[in-house]
């Protein structure tokens, strides 16, 4: 049987899961390191209004940050960034599992990636990261054109050398090791990018991210949902069932609602203590962990969350880039905002707010939020 949570409790759960009620890590560079390796990976997008969403996850949490440093911050040799929940930064410790899983995994598209380039030109495009790494995917040397692959009215790369190198990243071949000043990644041999893990062995890749999944969510749905990329497949069966049966998954139910989630047993425990939240409002991020099952997020915090950014501007209920706000454990309104350009000292423009967007402490979130602008 399933445990049974009140919604505070599963409130206190979630707000502790994702170190939001009063996150107690370092300042700068080492304190995003430091978030990563609690939260367990930390969604990409490359969408950027007033940062993109690991700039908004890690401002959240970490004092002493820049928007666009995470890069410079995590890679390379603290993480690596793989498909988890999606495209994400994900801890270097991991990289070992990912890398024995890859070679038989047919990973996000690759299949039609690979009926465009042949063995020959993975081999040359290795062997010119092997010469001229770290580098680009502009820095590459020509390898010619093939078909670009389109789907859902996105187009991806031309480039042969480009696309091969997307396939080799999503071998473990390559790995991300940084930003360029424009954003565009940068690759290196694992050995380089990750030398203390890279030859590591790894694991049972299936139970290990499973449990890594459910530490990242808090609370796991069981039902389908983006939040079990690339797991779908033991979202039932006999690893689950094992996992709760040896106890170190707990299912449980909240009160008000017939669905079921996962969770692990330390997290259970650490939800007993009432909230003892910061007084900070927190801007968060639309791809924030505390945000993945919006279904969840309105059950226990009464806040009803849309991501518009893929919704046609008439369409839209509240704005195209709109972010939660997080004030002592509770969601209590939305900002819409676009970083001020050309100001080198930061600045943002605030377009609308919505609910308690007012008041010192929104201002004091608003002021940290201008000056995480400056360049």
């Amino acid at each position: 049987m399933p445990v049974r949570l009140e919604r505070d409790r599963a409130r206190r759960l979630m707000l502790r899961a994702t170190h939001l009620e009063r996150p107690a890590f370092s300042a700068g560079a080492a304190g995003a390191r430091e978030a990563l390796l609690a939260l367990g990976c930390i969604q990409l997008d490359p969408i950027d209004r007033f940062g993109t969403n690991p700039d908004l996850v890690l401002h959240a949490r970490v004092d002493g940050l820049q928007r666009g440093e995470w890069p410079r911050a995590t890679l390379p040799g603290h993480a690596f960034e793989h498909f988890a929940k999606e495209r994400c930064l994900l801890p270097a410790s991991l990289f070992p599992l990912y890398r024995d899983q890859a070679v038989e995994t047919p990973w996000w598209r690759l299949s039609q990636r690979l009926e465009r380039v042949d063995a020959p030109l993975l081999d040359a495009v290795l062997a010119e990261v092997c010469a001229r790494g770290p580098l680009s995917a502009a820095e590459l040397s020509d390898h010619g054109r093939v078909q670009p692959l389109d789907w859902s009215g996105w187009k991806g790369t031309g480039k042969a050398g480009s696309m091969a190198l997307e396939v080799l990243w999503t071998r473990c071949q390559v790995v991300s090791a940084g930003r360029t000043a424009a954003g565009h990644r940068i690759y290196d041999l694992p050995r380089r990018a990750l030398p203390q893990v890279h030859d590591a062995s790894g694991g049972d890749f299936h139970a290990e991210a499973l449990l890594h999944r459910v530490q990242a969510a808090g609370l796991l749905s069981r039902k389908a949902g983006p939040w079990w990329s690339m797991l779908g497949e033991h979202r039932k069966g006999p690893l689950l069932d094992r996992l709760i049966a040896e106890k170190q998954l707990v299912e449980v139910q909240i009160a008000g609602s017939t669905g079921r989630w996962l969770t692990l047993p330390t997290l259970l425990e650490a939800a007993a203590p009432p909230l003892d939240p910061d007084d900070r409002v927190r801007v968060l991020g639309p791809l924030d962990p505390l945000m993945w099952d919006r279904a969840l997020v309105q059950h226990i915090f009464d806040f009803e969350y849309l991501w518009e950014v893929y919704k046609p501007a008439a369409a839209r209920r509240w704005g195209y880039y709109v972010s939660p706000l997080l004030h002592e454990g509770r969601l209590v309104g939305r900002v819409e905002a676009i970083r001020r350009k050309g100001d080198p000292n930061g600045g943002l423009d605030l377009l609308k707010t919505w609910g308690e967007a007012r008041g010192p402490a929104f201002d004091a979130a608003m002021d940290r939020l201008g000056r995480f602008q400056a360049n």
